[in-house]
């Protein structure tokens, strides 16, 4: 027989994404006035839920949360306590700390956790419930390339931003006559470069699915410019590569579990075109953590609400080692066990590169 809910916590994990506010403060509110639950929320991730650091959550601490970006309980992409670095002995080294975790979790009369991430944060969410842990999971990444479900929160607040930005971008190109690209994020998947660049009128999207030949760009700008079209704009993910390249590595984190940081691509592909079209000046923006500021889009303030009042729902219904999933447009769940190593990735022969092909779009392929 399930024992009785009382009180559940919530913690938010890995980079900041807007929605993270309107999850914590679905949650909190859904189950305050549906079920009476005592709510708390851990500080910096699971960096919380070891050092035992938790604030209380309650309806005047969440009202006016809807719109805000980031997250009220902070954030951390360093902290796998399952392999987390403590000092012994006068030395750092990793061990696994999860039984810590476990045991403030009693201590503190958790029945139910929370946890509102990306593949890395449910991957210990996954751990945690291997361990006997109630864990319910909500997916967030501005990437979008968690598998299990079709849209994860802060997706589209982040293609909203891109496209503006290559709005602007296109007035300047077409007053200086200019090849101008736009860096966005995307390490692995390319979703937010090709949907912000079919939204934004992209002359050419470079993803890190479709690996781009110099040479079918520069044939692309040369086409524009043979028809009077004397500007180009090109939005390329930051984990996009030539054919015949890597992708491009900014810096690396030695105390992160995910140590390699991506980015330079933009730039990189601005040099190598200078040294071939020379009547043309190319400029780079990277548009970096700009995609995770800010407010919140529409979509993803009621996405957050629904997800966090499934949350709740579940945990009621007893459905823990689960993640709450977008399936058209209705909300079910699916096995973390299934979550995890299911990465999705942007079909190179699907529908929307399809329809940007049509358009006349350039992947350089």
């Amino acid at each position: 027989m399930q024992k009785e809910i009382k009180r559940i916590a919530l913690l938010t994990g890995g980079g900041d994404c807007p929605g993270l506010n309107a999850t914590i403060r679905a949650v909190t509110k859904s189950a305050i006035l549906n079920y009476g639950y005592d709510v708390i929320g851990y500080k910096f991730g699971y960096r919380g839920l070891y050092n035992n650091d938790f604030m209380s959550l309650t309806l005047n601490s969440v009202a006016d949360l809807l719109p805000k970006g980031g997250t009220i309980l902070f954030s951390s992409n360093k902290d796998n306590l399952f392999d987390y670095q403590v000092e012994e002995n006068g030395q750092m080294i990793k061990k696994d700390v999860s039984d810590i975790a476990v045991q403030n979790m009693k201590k503190e009369g958790v029945d139910a956790l929370v946890v509102i991430g990306g593949d890395g944060t449910l991957t210990s969410a996954r751990d945690f419930s291997r361990k006997g842990v109630n864990i319910i999971g909500v997916p967030k990444t501005i990437d979008n390339d968690l598998g299990s479900t079709d849209t994860t929160f802060g997706f589209n607040t982040a293609i909203d931003i891109a496209t503006e930005a290559l709005d602007r971008l296109t007035t300047t190109a077409q007053s200086h006559h200019r090849i101008m690209i736009l860096e966005v994020m995307g390490r692995n998947a390319g979703f937010i470069a090709l949907e912000s660049g079919i939204a934004g009128s992209a002359d050419i999207i470079l993803l890190p699915e479709i690996p781009y030949d110099i040479n079918r760009i520069v044939d692309k700008i040369n086409k524009r410019k043979q028809e009077g079209n004397l500007f180009t704009i090109i939005v390329v993910a930051e984990g996009a590569k030539a054919k015949d390249g890597k992708v491009i590595v900014s810096k690396i984190v030695a105390d992160s579990p995910d140590p390699i940081r991506l980015g330079g691509v933009g730039n990189k592909l601005a040099a190598d075109l200078e040294n071939i079209i020379k009547d043309q000046e190319v400029r780079c923006t990277v548009l970096g953590h700009l995609q995770r500021g800010g407010n919140t889009c529409t979509f993803d303030r009621i996405l957050s609400t629904r997800y966090g009042v499934a949350a709740v729902d579940l945990i009621k219904q007893g459905k823990f080692g689960t993640m709450v999933c977008l399936k058209g447009n209705e909300i079910t769940y699916d096995n973390l066990e299934n979550v995890i190593g299911n990465n999705k990735l942007v079909d190179k022969n699907g529908e929307l590169v399809k329809i940007a092909k049509k358009i006349g779009v350039c992947f350089a392929d």
